[in-house]
C-alpha cells in the first residue's frame, strides 16, 4: 500500500487513481481497455469511403442538435468522424468549420472530408489550422451550434501503451483540465445566443468531464438564466442509412452524460455535456 504522501506514478499510480474514482467498477473497466471499441461503419451517400468509428462516438456527435443551424463549428475536429456525423445530418444550406490545431492532424481530417462525405457535403466543409482556444479573442457569439471534443486523457489508450503509462502522473489531468477550459470558455464565447455547445471527451477522469463543465458553471451562469443543460434527443431514423447503432446504455453524470464501455460491449468511454446558450452577456 503506498504511502497517501507518494505521489501517484505509472501503473501503480494509474490504478490506484482510477480505483478511488470508480471502486470496484474498475476492474470491470479495465478488462475492457484491450477490447475492439465496438466500432461501426459510417457511410454518406456516394462518398469514396467509408469511416468507421466507435458507436459511443457516434451517439455523442448525435446529441448535438442542428435544426436550424447555418452555422457549425468542431473545434478540435482530427480525426475527422464526429465531422462527418455532423456535416451528414446538416441542413443543405449550412456550412460546418472543422478545425485542428495539429498540422499533421489536420491533414488526416482533410483526408476523412474529402474521401468519406459526397461533394456536395464536403464543399461546405471548410477546415482550418488553428488553436482554437484563442479565436474568442477575434470573434464572438458567432456559431449556431459548436462541437468541442476536447484533447483528454484518453486513459483506455494510454493503459494499453507502455511507455505513456509508465510516465503517468495526476498532473496530466490537471494539465489537459486547463487546457480543456481554455477551449470550453473559447467556445462558450465563440456560441451565439440559442445556440447549442456540445462538450466531449474520452477520458474517465471526472475532472475533465463535470469538473471543466462546473468550472463553466461558476463563471458564466451568474444570473441563473444565461445557459440551460439540455437532454439530447435525437431520432435513430435520422442516420439509418448511414450506419448500424445500437441502442446504449447512457449514465447520468452531475452535469451530462457518460458512456462507458464495461457495460456497452467495449464502446466508449464517452462523457458528453450539451449546454444550450440562452441570454448571453458575457463580461
Amino acid at each position: 500500500m503506498k504511502n497517501k504522501n507518494t505521489p501517484l506514478r505509472g501503473k501503480e499510480g494509474f490504478e490506484e487513481y482510477y480505483k478511488n474514482l470508480y471502486s470496484d467498477r474498475w476492474n470491470n473497466l479495465l478488462e475492457t481497455f484491450p477490447l475492439k471499441n465496438n466500432p461501426v461503419e459510417y457511410k454518406v451517400g456516394d462518398s469514396q469511403k467509408s469511416y468507421f468509428l466507435d458507436m459511443a462516438s457516434v451517439y455523442a456527435a448525435l446529441a448535438l442538435p442542428l435544426d436550424h443551424a447555418q452555422n457549425i463549428l468542431d473545434m478540435c475536429a482530427a480525426p475527422g468522424g464526429k465531422s462527418i456525423v455532423i456535416a451528414s445530418r446538416m441542413e443543405k444550406e449550412a456550412f460546418l468549420s472543422s478545425n485542428e490545431r495539429s498540422s499533421d492532424r489536420k491533414r488526416r481530417l482533410d483526408a476523412s472530408i474529402n474521401e468519406c462525405l459526397p461533394l456536395e457535403i464536403s464543399q461546405r466543409v471548410k477546415t482550418s489550422c488553428s488553436d482554437a482556444a484563442t479565436w474568442c479573442k477575434r470573434q464572438s457569439e458567432v456559431f449556431d451550434c459548436i462541437l468541442l471534443d476536447a484533447p483528454c486523457s484518453s486513459e483506455r489508450h494510454v493503459y494499453l501503451d507502455e511507455k505513456y503509462l509508465s510516465q503517468w502522473s495526476p498532473s496530466r489531468i490537471k494539465s489537459l483540465a486547463m487546457e480543456e477550459w481554455a477551449l470550453l470558455s473559447s467556445a462558450y464565447r465563440l456560441l451565439a445566443p440559442g445556440g447549442y455547445l456540445l462538450y466531449s471527451t474520452c477520458a474517465l477522469a471526472s475532472a475533465e468531464n463535470d469538473g471543466v463543465i462546473e468550472r463553466l458553471v461558476k463563471k458564466f451562469l451568474k444570473n441563473g438564466n444565461e445557459f440551460l443543460f439540455k437532454e439530447p434527443k435525437f431520432s435513430f431514423e435520422e442516420i439509418k442509412d448511414f450506419t448500424k447503432i445500437e441502442e446504449l446504455k447512457i449514465e447520468k453524470t452531475q452535469f451530462g452524460y457518460q458512456i462507458l464501455p464495461d457495460i456497452n460491449n467495449g464502446a466508449g468511454p464517452i462523457y458528453f455535456s450539451l449546454i444550450r446558450k440562452e441570454l448571453s452577456i458575457i463580461s
